[in-house]
C-alpha cells in the first residue's frame, strides 16, 4: 500500500516538483518555456520568505505539490528583482525558438503585477499531482496542507484561479473542497478564468 506524505517543499524536490508540472499542464504557457525556466520559477518561489510550498511523496517519489505565498502583491516584482538575470537565461532558448513569447510573458509578468488583493490573502499559485496519481486524495491532502499553514500565517482567505472551458473536474474539485467562486474574467488572450475564494476566517 502507497503513503502519501505530505511535507514541506525544499530545494532538493524542485526538480521532480518541475516533472510534475510539465507533465499536468501540458500545452500551458508556463509549461512551453520549458523545464530550465520552471526549475528557476520554483526555486525563486523557495527563495520569498513568504512562499508556502508543499509536496506529496509517495514510496518517496513526488506525486504532487502546491505552491504559493501569503503576501501575492508585489511577489513577481521581488522574484524578478532578485533573480532576473537567471530567468533572463533560463529564457533564452524558448524565446529564441519563438520570440512571441517573450511579448506574452513580459504581459503575463505585467498582468500578475498589477492585480489587487485584500488584506490578508494568500495566493495559491500552482497546484499539481501526477497523472498516475490521480484519484488518491493527493490534491485534497495537498490543498489542506496549504489551508491550513495560510491560516497559521494570520492569512484571511486564500484566492486561486483556473481555467473555466473545458476543465470541469478542476472546477468542481474546487468547489468540493470549500473554496466559492468570485469572478469570472478574460486574459489578455481571451482566455476565460474562474476566480475562487476560499474563506479562513469563516471557522475563526
Amino acid at each position: 500500500m502507497t503513503t502519501n506524505n505530505i511535507c514541506k517543499m525544499d530545494p532538493d524536490h524542485v526538480s521532480s516538483v518541475v516533472d510534475v508540472h510539465l507533465a499536468s499542464f501540458q500545452g500551458f504557457f508556463l509549461s512551453s518555456l520549458g523545464a530550465r525556466f520552471l526549475r528557476e520559477f520554483y526555486r525563486s518561489v523557495l527563495l520569498d520568505k513568504t512562499h508556502i510550498a508543499f509536496v506529496c511523496l509517495s514510496s518517496n517519489r513526488i506525486s504532487g505539490f502546491a505552491a504559493g505565498t501569503t503576501q501575492p502583491m508585489g511577489f513577481y516584482r521581488r522574484t524578478l528583482k532578485s533573480n532576473w538575470a537567471r530567468f533572463v537565461w533560463a529564457s533564452i532558448l524558448p524565446v529564441s525558438r519563438n520570440p512571441m513569447m517573450a511579448l506574452r510573458l513580459l504581459s503575463r509578468l505585467g498582468m500578475a503585477r498589477g492585480n489587487v488583493f485584500d488584506p490578508g490573502q494568500a495566493l495559491l499559485m500552482s497546484i499539481a499531482v501526477s497523472p498516475n496519481q490521480q484519484g488518491k486524495g493527493v490534491g485534497n491532502r495537498l490543498t489542506s496542507a496549504f489551508l491550513q499553514e495560510a491560516g497559521s500565517r494570520g492569512a484571511t482567505s486564500v484566492v486561486l484561479t483556473t481555467d473555466a472551458v473545458n476543465n470541469d473536474s478542476v472546477n468542481s474539485f474546487y468547489l468540493r473542497a470549500g473554496f466559492q467562486l468570485s469572478r469570472v474574467f478574460l486574459t489578455p488572450e481571451k482566455r476565460r478564468m474562474n476566480e475562487y475564494i476560499y474563506r479562513l476566517d469563516r471557522n475563526r
